[in-house]
């Protein structure tokens, strides 16, 4: 028999409700096409970004649904009762674990040990600090499962310095407290190279020209190669020199170049200093070995002189050019020998520390080592396992009430993981407040959802993030881009906030109701300041022309009488004539429906607002959550409407408190006109005298003789 799962409906959204452990285990047989949401982003939500890591297995920064079906299979294995996970409890009762399982034998000791290090022994429970804190200290111990030896990890100053040699030939290896250190595979490299390079030693070794001094040679042979080529230069120029005694000065450098030397600090012209030669260019002279030397190069000729000179012809304290050559001469077998080494990184250790380091007693140290380590390894295997057990203890019910159901967004007690807080503005306080990264963006797709969107810019100590929220309560009237207002996140801090984008939608259909009067209101307005500025121009106008025409006048000119236009009385009769029918006919159809006159005023209330009410209601029916989270990289799966009840709860308006005490009495309030009832006491009246009216006027003779005769329009001769 397939598990029967619970569904229920929440704001006309059909969801799974997860409410016993069955539900947990069979949630892989629940058809995906249920699923409120296949993925959702690894950041930038209101949930703990470490645990989405751990469900996130191929790290690609989103979680989808079988990656968190896969974490909830794993946690059910672990855990006696997987319906535990319900309580959200931030610390993971010893109890819970599954000791009796695979692995949950291992889990239990672990948790015992964490508790023992932060020194709770005796504890019931444990949480991620408790964690946290025992995996540093584990790591700073010597033995900690990495795998990874630093130097003084040993205990023992032979196999410590052994095992800084060795790291000395090849790249460290960061453990899990962010030291250097050395592994088993560089270990094993070690060995092979440096068996290598001995076997290449020995063979050459046997030949006595590859080495004239000895383990000495080289170290000769590099004390040579570091100075050769200035040596050199020294005793070709000495040669110049003796070539032709002029040339001296010169191939010890001007005056001008001493000079541009000498007036800066020696101690930052080192490199300049070392351009020069070695000692003063004579013709036939002897390299000094002690004074007389350029500064610049006394080290390395001192060290030429212990590690070359004094090894192969005995002590000197100047070198002659003969002496010179000789040196070279019996260092040239080795360089050349020299020149096929491997691995020259373990020879700088010296055959004599390679063959130490290759000692059986000094790798069975090494390799003791690793072994303890290992050890300990699935102790710190588990650690991590505990930290995901305790983990998905404490965050996965919460994640699958915001991922295979929306349940938390529908229910008050809990925020969902993607509502960031709450905007306060223009008297309400809209609690679908998502974080936004790129507000352009995120506009293409959220406006598809149809609610009125208010994207506003927060600030609070320097730091800016822009949230979305939807307004789905009230009207549209107060809000408008530069609005400012107050955002409240989920840790309780305070930001500043001004509206920077509005996506306008309907709100309610009480706004769509007055909508056509408020626009007809607007028009008028506007036809008004329209017509009253363009009145004042025209006045404006006349009285200059009337001002400049006084001016030009003659003193005796008397000012015309104006003539009675009759055409234009007669134009003005019959145009009121006109008015008045229209009017009555509409008056005498209005007060004709007698006791249907109040459906009346109801179906012209309804011709002038139902339109817009329709509409409004079309596209409230159709509002959405998931556009919104879709912009934010979810992938909704369902249809998350917010129906008008629902996008009442979502944004809350201003109201009194129930045990507030009213103070009765406005000073400033406007005085009320009864020209309301002064307006329907005249339409009352025009209806039950008009159909008398109307006869009378139409049955004057001068009204039927106006209308009948034609009128004789007399032409002004100009």
């Amino acid at each position: 028999m397939p598990h029967a799962f619970t569904i229920f409906r929440a704001g006309g959204f059909d969801q799974v409700r997860l409410q016993s452990a069955a539900d947990l285990v069979h949630l892989g047989d629940l058809d995906r096409k249920l699923w409120a949401a296949l993925a959702c982003p690894v950041k930038g939500l209101e949930f703990d970004e470490r645990t989405l890591q751990l469900i996130d297995s191929d790290n690609d920064g989103r979680v989808r649904a079988p990656e968190l079906l896969a974490a909830v299979v794993w946690a059910c294995e672990r855990l006696n009762d997987p319906w535990a996970i319900s309580a959200r409890r931030e610390r993971l009762p010893l109890a819970a674990i599954a000791s009796a399982k695979p692995g949950g034998a291992v889990l239990l000791g672990c948790a015992r040990r964490v508790l023992e290090r932060v020194g709770t022994p005796g504890a019931t429970d444990l949480g991620v600090a408790d964690i946290t804190g025992a995996s540093a200290e584990l790591a700073k111990t010597a033995f900690n499962g990495d795998g990874v030896m630093p130097p003084g990890s040993a205990g023992d100053a032979r196999l410590d310095q052994a095992i800084a040699d060795i790291l000395s030939t090849r790249t460290a290896v960061r453990d899990s407290s962010g030291v250097d250190g050395l592994d088993q595979p560089g270990l094993a490299g070690f060995v092979g190279e440096a068996t290598a390079w001995l076997a290449w030693w020995d063979a050459g070794a046997a030949q006595a020209a590859h080495l004239p001094v000895g383990d000495r040679t080289p170290a000769a042979a590099a004390a040579v190669a570091a100075v050769g080529a200035k040596v050199d230069d020294w005793f070709l120029r000495n040669a110049a020199a003796a070539f032709d005694a002029r040339a001296a000065a010169q191939l010890g450098r001007s005056e001008a170049e001493w000079a541009a030397l000498a007036v800066r600090d020696l101690g930052s012209a080192t490199v300049e200093l070392a351009g020069f030669p070695l000692a003063g260019v004579r013709a036939g002279a002897a390299l000094p070995l002690g004074a007389g030397l350029n500064p610049a190069w006394s080290a390395a000729i001192a060290t030429l002189q212990r590690d070359a000179i004094v090894p192969l012809l005995g002590e000197r304290s100047e070198l002659t050019e003969a002496d010179w050559r000789s040196v070279c001469g019996r260092l040239a077998a080795y360089r050349d020998w020299s020149a096929g080494e491997p691995h020259p990184a373990v020879g700088k250790l010296g055959a004599v520390r390679v063959r130490a380091l290759l000692d059986p007693a000094v790798q069975a140290g090494l390799q003791g080592l690793f072994a303890k380590d290992r050890e300990v390894q699935p102790e710190f295997a588990a650690l991590g396992d505990l930290e995901r057990l305790v983990r998905y203890h404490r965050d996965l019910f919460c994640l699958l009430n915001n991922f295979v159901a929306l349940s938390d967004l529908y229910d008050p007690a809990y925020p969902a993981i993607f509502q960031s807080g709450t905007l306060y503005l223009d008297g309400r306080a809209s609690q679908l407040c998502v974080e936004v990264g790129d507000m352009a963006r995120h506009g293409l797709l959220a406006g598809r959802s149809n609610a009125f969107l208010v994207y506003a810019d927060c600030l609070r100590a320097g730091v800016k993030r822009t949230v979305c929220a939807a307004m789905t309560n009230g009207d549209a009237h107060g809000l408008f881009v530069g609005r400012n207002g107050l955002f409240i996140d989920r840790k309780g801090q305070d930001w500043d906030a001004t509206v920077v984008k509005v996506v306008e939608n309907p709100i309610s259909i009480r706004e769509a109701f007055w909508s056509p009067y408020k626009r007809v209101v607007r028009f008028v307005e506007d036809f008004a300041a329209k017509r009253a500025a363009e009145a004042d121009k025209a006045s404006d106008a006349k009285l200059q022309g009337a001002t400049a025409a006084v001016a030009v006048a003659a003193p005796g000119d008397a000012q015309a009488k104006p003539k009675i236009d009759v055409g234009t009385v007669a134009a003005l009769g019959v145009a009121v004539g006109g008015i008045t029918t229209a009017l009555g006919l509409m008056l005498n159809a209005f007060f004709g429906l007698g006791w249907l006159i109040p459906l009346g005023v109801v179906g012209l209330i309804l011709a002038i607002s139902g339109p817009s009410m329709v509409l409004a209601w079309l596209k409230l029916r159709s509002r959405s959550v998931g556009p919104i989270l879709d912009a934010n990289g979810w992938a909704v799966n369902g249809n998350a409407r917010i129906n008008i009840p629902f996008g009442a709860a979502l944004t809350a308006l201003a109201s009194l408190p129930l045990d507030a005490k009213r103070i009765v009495g406005d000073p400033y309030a406007e005085k009320r006109s009864p020209w309301r009832l002064y307006v329907l006491l005249v339409l009352v009246l025009c209806g039950a005298t008009w159909s008398g009216l109307d006869r009378w006027i139409h049955g004057t003779w001068w009204c039927e003789r106006l209308v009948a005769a034609p009128v004789e329009v007399p032409v002004e001769k100009k």
